[in-house]
């Protein structure tokens, strides 16, 4: 674990070019950033947290022009964008077809939560980079997101090789508020440091408030059977390590039965299976530890 300067982004912008992880400072709370684009980073990222389970994460941006490469600006979008941006608000917009933005950010759903956050060390930051940053909050799940250097190197003391920026204390200290604009209104996700009675004022919208929404998850049309031992001539399979035989439908989530591999594949390879003409999703035992926990908790939502 390493602090570096928030002047000095060099070794910062090396280390996300290879497929690392950094912590760094935001307006709200410390965000633990890698490549949005790649399935591996993000993978990575949701295992160093100890996330149970495949909760949507940010996406942090430079500013809103450089989000339409992956998701549908739309008129609330650009309202939002106008009275906002950078701020300290989550966007939760479409994604687009062509979206290169690893599924897992989204927990395999048809939209992602954008960011721009209001900090000049993030924008500085975001400005070198030719990817967004994948960005849950700088903490192992069962802590408090971390509002200063401090606080991320203890809480994730668990990462030998993190670079953290030291950006000083985020002034806000509270996470931001998750708006979801995907369906052309107004839904609250999660209240944060952007109040309801500040979008109504400013946006001259009254929003409605879903709390309860924020956790959710892409879900297959077909059926899925965890832990097979055989399968039938009409059953898709999802393997782990060597596969069951006679399947017509095969994906491997790791052939080596590597976990964070698994991690990476999962909601592509579902999306695979569930586009085929196999009656059900056969899913082979994977190992309940790790991030493999949250491999079978995103199973078992399907059951």
């Amino acid at each position: 674990m390493e602090f570096v300067n928030s002047e000095c982004l060099d070794r910062v912008v090396f280390v996300l070019n290879n497929g690392g992880l950094v912590a760094f400072p935001t307006e709200t709370v410390y965000g633990l950033g890698g490549n949005a684009y790649d399935d591996k980073v993000v993978a990575k990222i949701f295992e160093c947290k100890s996330r149970p389970q495949f909760n949507p994460i940010s996406v942090c941006y430079r500013d809103l022009k450089q989000a339409e490469s992956d998701v549908e600006i739309n008129d609330l979008a650009i309202l939002f964008a106008e009275y906002f941006l950078p701020g300290a608000v989550t966007l939760i917009l479409k994604r687009k077809i062509s979206s290169k933005i690893s599924w897992l950010c989204s927990a395999g759903k048809e939209t992602i939560g954008i960011r721009v956050p209001n900090n000049d060390v993030a924008l500085n930051l975001l400005k070198r980079l030719d990817f967004p940053l994948a960005a849950p909050s700088a903490n192992r799940s069962a802590d408090l997101s971390t509002t200063s250097p401090k606080e991320v190197s203890k809480s994730l003391q668990n990462i030998d090789d993190l670079l953290i920026i030291d950006g000083g204390e985020c002034p806000l200290g509270i996470e931001s508020t998750i708006v979801d604009l995907s369906e052309n209104n107004v839904k609250i996700l999660r209240q944060g440091a952007v109040s309801i009675e500040e979008i109504s004022d400013r946006c001259k919208i009254t929003p409605t408030l879903c709390e309860t929404n924020v956790v959710k998850h892409y879900c297959t049309q077909k059926p899925i059977i965890m832990n097979c031992k055989k399968i039938t001539k009409n059953d898709a399979l999802l393997a782990f390590g060597k596969p069951i035989p006679y399947s017509r439908h095969c994906l491997n989530l790791s052939p080596s039965r590597d976990l964070t591999e698994a991690a990476q594949n999962l909601f592509a390879m579902l999306r695979q299976l569930d586009s085929t003409d196999a009656e059900r999703i056969c899913v082979m035992d994977i190992p309940n530890r790790g991030i493999g926990i949250a491999i079978n908790d995103r199973l078992k939502r399907s059951i």
